[in-house]
């Protein structure tokens, strides 16, 4: 659907007999919000934005200064597909101001949006390409497989294919593009691709993938999480993201008369991903539960590195076919599904940019199993790790002046003062695995 203006969504919304329009935005965490508004209240909505009060939202204001305001943005109204036809409801996304009608600065969409401004002023227009896996459980109350599937699997082993099917035509009824879908390496494991686009629009895409997918399956009777670690012993779920720059429509990762058909601009933005990938690991990662999927074993890359064969780096260059100059890309692969993809897609970004800007210098591919180094190789090699835990990631961001001056200090500080008490909270937590093993012997 093609809604550019304010006049647009009211004449739709007329035609169609809308029943509410939910207003969306995220937290600091990048969990969905929303709230609805009647079809008599829109235009005023649409004008002049709708008031709400801040201080319950994770991240936002104070108590003493809550009163903020949700702009929609009238190119992202769509109709929600899992609601009746009869009486639609659509959605719009938007921007968080102030009431003077400045940006708030704790509002995510708003750090991508200085991102890609920043990409535009210098002629580049930033496109991402995300893929999002995710498990299938029989419901959250009792989180059982559907299925015992393996990688590209069909039925019988594949149970989740009729789910994935209503995903994409829900995603496709949205405008949102898919490329293709299969059963993962895990069992109850899917993937669904999205077709790349610019990195806002693709942020917002990414927002509404995830809900798209829970309300699907909970019409089918399933339960969808993101969670990256859900089952002990088997693959965790992943969002390895497909990037590149274009200029006056010409993709600036290509470069014909190279080796690797990458241009110096591409190497330094890999150089400027793979010298920052500790301090963006607590935004791409920024779960606890996200640094048992980064272990060696389970496919997940957990040494700093790039190559374009080898699937045990952190980032893979995809390998050139001739005549598709415009796919040129990289595949930053350690994030994972359940981030804030707008603070996510920025911090990718702002590394990037950063390798280019002061011209970092590319390491030699790595295409041998990192996993099957020793460490005095991997040492040789020049290869260092990932963050192994929460509190490490921590660590790292703090000392970080590249993500600070990205998420700006309101949203820094609040973001790692929530990640700190999440780690307090599970540093104290005695689990099963302890209960087990330490109260027979000790």
């Amino acid at each position: 659907m093609l809604c550019k203006t304010k006049r647009d969504v009211m004449k739709i919304v007329k035609e169609k007999n809308i029943s509410f329009i939910q207003f969306w935005f995220t937290d600091v965490l990048g969990i969905l919000k929303s709230f609805a508004v009647t079809p008599s209240e829109l235009e005023e909505g649409l004008e002049e934005g709708m008031g709400f009060d801040g201080s319950s939202i994770e991240g936002f204001a104070r108590i003493e200064e809550s009163d903020m305001i949700a702009m929609p943005d009238p190119s992202t109204f769509q109709f929600l597909p899992w609601r009746p036809q009869e009486r639609p409801v659509a959605r719009m996304f938007c921007d968080i101001l102030q009431p003077d009608g400045s940006p708030y600065e704790g509002d995510s969409r708003y750090v991508l949006k200085r991102m890609t401004r920043k990409l535009a002023e210098m002629g580049y227009t930033a496109y991402m390409g995300p893929e999002l896996e995710f498990f299938c459980l029989e419901s959250l109350e009792n989180p059982r497989l559907i299925d015992k599937g393996g990688y590209f699997d069909n039925r019988p082993l594949d149970m989740g294919s009729d789910l994935r099917r209503e995903i994409i035509f829900s995603l496709q009824d949205m405008d949102i593009q898919v490329e293709y879908s299969h059963h993962e390496v895990a069992p109850s494991q899917h993937e669904i691709d999205l077709k790349y686009d610019e990195a806002l629009a693709m942020a917002d895409k990414t927002m509404s993938y995830r809900i798209i997918a829970k309300e699907i399956a909970r019409k089918m009777g399933y339960y969808v999480t993101f969670m990256p670690k859900p089952l002990f012993g088997e693959n965790g779920s992943g969002m390895h993201v497909h990037q590149s720059l274009f200029k006056d429509n010409i993709n600036a990762f290509h470069d014909p008369n190279d080796r690797y058909k990458l241009s110096q601009l591409a190497k330094s933005y890999i150089a400027g991903i793979m010298r920052h990938a500790r301090e963006l690991a607590a935004i791409t990662n920024q779960w606890v539960n996200s640094y048992k999927r980064l272990v060696p074993g389970y496919e997940a890359p957990v040494y700093i590195s790039w190559a374009r064969r080898n699937r045990s780096t952190m980032v893979r260059v995809p390998m050139y076919k001739p005549g598709k100059e415009q796919a040129t890309r990289i595949e930053f692969r350690s994030p994972d599904p359940a981030c804030n993809p707008y603070l996510a897609f920025a911090v990718m970004l702002a590394a990037g940019l950063r390798g280019i800007e002061q011209n970092y210098p590319l390491p030699d591919p790595i295409e041998e199993d990192i996993y099957e180094m020793d460490e005095e190789a991997r040492e040789r090699a020049g290869i260092t790790s990932l963050p192994g835990n929460l509190f490490e990631a921590l660590q790292e961001v703090e000392k970080s002046e590249l993500v600070r001056e990205t998420l700006g200090d309101h949203i820094f500080n609040k973001f790692v003062a929530n990640k700190k008490i999440e780690w307090d909270r599970y540093r104290v937590h005695v689990s099963q695995f302890e209960m087990e093993k330490y109260l027979p012997i000790l």
